[in-house]
């Protein structure tokens, strides 16, 4: 890893490099609780809808090669969840420990203020001890656990639910209310 880190708006152009890392974490960990890898073709069209709906998807860049990724989406579809949203990030196997992930998250929450987003959340599948630790760190407080709605591996899964405040937060009434 060189000294020389771009974290910029993911493209279409990096989707196999995305479902590639996200695939480690499917086939190998308890983060996600998908049980199969997601295609290029999905991955494409999540950078896309991300795009589109104005949420921020983020890469990390070591030259030609992604390094992880982070994105944030509306916690939930509803209307009135309109500026909360959720945070998805995942670090290359080979490069987790190295400040990749504390980069791309603290990048993430700018970019998804910046997006009007309020409060974000991590679901934090499997009640990862780095995951909760790399969210600590940038400043989200444990709000709960939903105790074994998991099951990977054989074995049960917590999720663990975290959250910090975006901008003003709740302080003060948004510029727009959701829609």
């Amino acid at each position: 890893m060189s000294d020389d880190l771009t974290i910029r708006p993911a493209c279409p152009n990096d989707a196999a490099q995305i479902a590639a890392i996200y695939a480690h974490y499917v086939k190998h960990g308890t983060a996600s609780f998908d049980t199969e890898p997601r295609s290029v073709e999905a991955t494409s069209a999540k950078i896309a809808e991300c795009a589109t709906r104005g949420w921020p998807f983020l890469v990390c860049a070591d030259g030609g090669e992604l390094l992880g990724y982070a994105y944030a989406t509306q916690f939930r579809d509803r209307p009135a969840y309109g500026l909360a949203c959720e945070d998805s990030i995942y670090v290359h196997p080979d490069h987790v420990g190295k400040g990749v992930g504390k980069q791309l998250l603290g990048a993430l929450i700018d970019a998804a203020q910046t997006a009007g987003f309020r409060q974000m959340l991590a679901v934090i599948g499997g009640g990862e001890p780095a995951s909760i630790a790399l969210h600590a760190s940038l400043g989200f407080e444990h709000v709960g656990r939903m105790r074994s709605v998991g099951r990977k591996f054989g074995r049960w899964l917590d999720s663990v639910y975290m959250q910090r405040a975006l901008g003003t937060g709740d302080s003060q009434p948004p510029a727009r209310e959701p829609r």
